[in-house]
């Protein structure tokens, strides 16, 4: 694995130095349609990321009040739909601070309650109903790695990750090490190139 240090700047810098250049950018899900602010050295600041896209698009949005993780959130499109619903509590979830305040503008006036933080802000003893996430997979290998192996622990019994990952970028290598690590995955949807993992609880899961 490249140490994260060592790379050129990018959306996993926790301030980037590149200059802020806002944008606005809109998709539609499900008859509604969403805008947002982006800006430059964020995650897919010049669109809605295509796999985001495709979780968003293939995955049943929750139907029960809930505390949901939208881990590595970006400018927050999924913290956005997440909060529709006023009995949703959203913990959108990055270390990159421009993002997370992108998030917290873009989801201000929504139903749901949004809490932004960086890692170290979210208590600890908090557990979640469910986790999306469209994994930072340019890290590397074990960054990413680390980082599954610190927040899956953290559902609830009987709550569920959505993750999704590009094919080309090892989605069914990393189905196998989470299943090697107690979980059960199931590959629940594919499309343009992505693969939608089902990640719950095993039993021999470590909670």
């Amino acid at each position: 694995m490249v140490d994260v240090s060592e790379q050129p700047e990018h959306y996993f810098s926790e301030q980037p130095a590149v200059d802020d250049r806002e944008r606005t950018i809109g998709f539609e899900l499900d008859g509604v349609e969403y805008e947002l602010t982006t800006s430059t050295g964020v995650f897919s600041g010049s669109r809605l990321d295509p796999g985001t896209g495709v979780l968003l698009h293939k995955v049943v949005l929750p139907d029960a009040p809930g505390v949901f993780l939208d881990l590595g959130c970006g400018y927050g499109p999924i913290t956005k739909v997440l909060a529709q619903r006023d009995d949703a509590e959203v913990w959108a979830v990055d270390v990159n601070r421009r993002a997370l305040d992108l998030t917290r503008r873009n989801t201000a006036g929504v139903p749901g309650t949004v809490r932004t933080a960086v890692p170290e802000e979210v208590p600890e003893d908090l557990r979640f109903d469910e986790i999306w996430s469209n994994p930072p997979i340019k890290v590397g290998k074990d960054a990413l790695h680390e980082l599954l192996d610190t927040w899956l622990p953290r559902l609830k019994d009987g709550g569920v990750a959505w993750l999704v990952v590009s094919k080309h970028l090892g989605a069914d290598s990393l189905a196998r090490w989470l299943t090697e690590r107690g979980w059960t995955v199931d590959k629940h949807a594919s499309a343009r190139g992505y693969r939608v993992l089902r990640v719950d609880r095993a039993e021999s899961a470590e909670s």
